[in-house]
């Protein structure tokens, strides 16, 4: 068959069911192909849009995301998308059109070496040589994709390649079994958490991957020891479970920070040293730490392992499991989780204390209250990055995994509101809310255009406060409240949102919000927010907790 027709037979044989991008001529063979496949080609507006879709696609299914993009600026464009995938443990797969092969060897028109460019910020990158190796070549960067921890791999395609014929055909996908955790280790790790005295488990964005949410929840009763989760960890164990002492990640003085660093044994479940460094946390009373990944413990100063397991996450928690039950049969749980009662108690009543607040421009708080409120468990949140981050990471607490997506391992702005469309076709039934700033939400406005042609309701709502807040409130702490020139200025959100056949809304006082969201799930295509917000509350939290540090 044709090469670019065996290529889209080897995605179909992947499980594709979406492909998000912008063609051009040197991927015009594909692009007919898919003409005739049953995979979905999703027509952006911006490659690096195209490529934060498949990025929270991936996140929440588990199977890899597609993007496309041609040479040149097209592959220029995808790579802050590709990279956040990469960093944030997303699997992605992205496929990028190349010159003819003719050409690649001397100075021609948009000619570049896209795969040079991409293999720092990638698992893998890799240029198709012949229409024979097709198959290997998608089995693989599918492979390498999704395997722990999950990244994003390039695949790079040279237009002439796609016009050749070629009898090879796809390979058949098997499942591949993660090693299991070693039996010694498991043990090293049980004898210590039972001679422990104040131990706390540290869930990070491997807790909610593979299963691993079910088996940790399950020590948690079994040991008594209270969980708290780093930004992108929320749910591994439900809100309202007395073992949930909620989220870390403020460097201040807040509370469960405090109990972290007086913690003598800390279990690390899937905890990612790229999300949140170890330095602000191993501080205090001398700690031993049990480390529990799919990969063996980084080595940093403030994050010694006494006991390393590396392996299926799921796996080494089921093992410990099991032995607790065993050794401890009458005696489980080893702690009482009372004891850390008022400290949960505490930590509600500081994330409840402004949910009545009438204030207009909105607190923070309150708009998080209200939209916790509206938002079912299975419902999904996704955040992009500025200070609006900093307080859903805080406030905003959830029931299941992956159901508030955050990037806080590349931490880049633009990502929720295209996010929210890839989010919206994995999970078509589900409520879907992206929060952005201003700032972030208007570096990929332009794909509101994707969500409208494409009926998806999918609700933006965007923290209005012209300036770039989160960069302003770092200034001020560092500064001594000074900070440099850093305000601009916004359309009217409900014209804009109207000029692309969207449903637009402004709040315009502090009870409209609670209604207006609402009333946005029930549009049969996109809506946008608007929402004034009181960010005096930035310095505010940063005097009540102490001194806050903090990665944008």
């Amino acid at each position: 068959m044709k090469a670019s027709d065996l290529f889209v037979k080897c995605l179909e044989a992947e499980g594709v069911s979406h492909i998000f991008g912008i063609p051009g001529e040197e991927n015009a063979d594909v692009m007919i192909s898919l003409m005739a496949s049953p995979i979905k080609f999703v027509l952006c507006r911006h490659e690096q849009a195209a490529a934060f879709m498949a990025d929270a696609y991936g996140r929440l299914t588990g199977k890899a995301g597609v993007c496309l993009g041609t040479l040149g600026p097209g592959a220029t464009n995808l790579v802050t998308g590709v990279a956040d995938a990469n960093m944030d443990r997303a699997p992605l797969v992205c496929i990028l059109g190349q010159a003819d092969t003719k050409r690649l060897h001397k100075e021609s028109h948009q000619n570049m070496d896209s795969i040079a460019m991409y293999r720092p910020i990638t698992k893998w990158a890799q240029t198709l040589h012949h229409p024979d190796n097709i198959p290997e070549i998608v089995r693989k960067a599918f492979k390498l994709a999704e395997a722990e921890k999950p990244g994003a791999v390039v695949i790079e395609l040279p237009e002439d390649l796609m016009e050749h014929e070629t009898k090879a055909a796809p390979i058949p996908v098997h499942k591949t079994r993660r090693p299991g955790a070693d039996h010694k280790a498991v043990t090293q790790a049980v004898e210590l958490i039972a001679k422990a005295k104040s131990p706390l488990i540290l869930a990070g964005n491997g807790a909610i991957r593979k299963r691993a949410a079910t088996q940790l929840h399950r020590l948690a009763r079994n040991s008594g020891i209270g969980v708290v989760n780093t930004f992108m960890g929320k749910g591994a164990v439900p809100r309202g479970d007395p073992h949930c002492l909620f989220t870390v990640g403020l460097q201040g003085k807040d509370h469960i920070l405090v109990a972290l660093r007086e913690a003598d044994v800390v279990i690390s479940v899937g905890y990612d040293l790229v999300e949140w460094s170890p330095s602000f946390w191993y501080k205090g009373t001398p700690k031993k730490i049990v480390h529990i990944d799919f990969w063996p413990a980084e080595i940093d100063d403030h994050y010694l392992a006494t006991v390393d397991i590396a392996g299926d996450v799921a796996d080494a928690l089921w093992q410990i499991n099991q032995q607790l039950e065993s050794r401890f049969k009458n005696k489980l749980p080893l702690f009482d989780i009372n004891r850390r009662a008022k400290l949960r108690q505490t930590i509600k009543n500081d994330l409840e204390r402004e949910k009545d607040d009438t204030a207009f421009p909105m607190k923070p708080q309150r708009v998080l209250c209200d939209v916790r409120q509206v938002l079912g468990p299975e419902d999904i949140l996704l955040s992009d990055v500025g200070a609006h981050k900093m307080w859903i990471s805080r406030y905003y607490q959830c029931d299941t995994p992956n159901t508030c997506l955050i990037s806080n391992g590349f931490c880049t702005m633009g990502f929720a509101f295209p996010g929210s469309i890839g989010a919206k076709l994995a999970f078509p039934k589900r409520q879907v809310l992206s929060i952005s700033g201003d700032a972030g939400f208007f570096m990929n406005a332009q794909d509101i255009e994707t969500a409208v042609r494409l009926k998806l309701n999918v609700v933006a709502m965007i923290w209005l406060d012209g300036e770039y807040g989160l960069i302003k409130w770092k200034q001020q702490n560092s500064f001594n409240g000074k900070h440099s020139d850093l305000a601009f200025g916004n359309p009217d959100i409900e014209l804009w949102a109207k000029s692309y056949g969207a449903w637009g809304r402004t709040l315009r006082k502090v009870d409209e919000l609670v209604p207006t969201l609402k009333e946005a799930f029930k549009q049969k295509g996109p809506a946008v927010i608007g929402v004034p917000i009181d960010y005096a509350e930035n310095r505010k939290l940063t005097t009540r907790l102490g001194e806050i540090e903090f990665t944008i």
